[in-house]
């Protein structure tokens, strides 16, 4: 069974934004890997034991990003994660960002193992059996 929906909440902060005071458009890719960092730590992967035991970490491999509309000084924002399909050696999630119920980003993740050479490696069995 795949996880469900993580939601992570956001508050925009001044440095977060550019000189109209909305958000700078890299702070959504910010916002998006803290959710994902939160999720794998609900989830009971320790990232830290995974690099020191298995000689793995996670990395980005690709992300399809749409921008809808602006964030703002002071908003409220919520990153909702979800897990869209899990393989050997990848996990693809979507990732939006919404204030309210209105979608202000979205993004399809691919996060895939390294090692310590940085040369592709299949997830670890325990984590692939933790997002199935």
């Amino acid at each position: 069974m795949r996880p469900t929906l993580h939601s992570f909440p956001i508050r925009v902060y001044y440095e977060d934004t550019d000189m109209a005071g909305i958000v700078y458009y890299a702070n959504y890719l910010k916002y998006i890997e803290r959710a994902r960092s939160d999720w794998v730590r609900q989830l009971g992967i320790d990232q830290n034991a995974m690099r020191e035991e298995e000689g793995v970490v996670f990395a980005v491999r690709r992300v399809e990003a749409d921008y809808f509309t602006s964030a703002k000084f002071d908003d409220d924002l919520e990153v909702r994660t979800s897990p869209q399909a899990v393989t050997g050696a990848r996990v693809v999630m979507e990732q939006t960002v919404l204030r309210g119920e209105e979608k202000l980003f979205s993004a399809l993740v691919t996060i895939v193992c390294i090692n310590e050479a940085g040369q592709p490696a299949r997830l670890p069995a325990n984590i692939r059996l933790m997002l199935h």
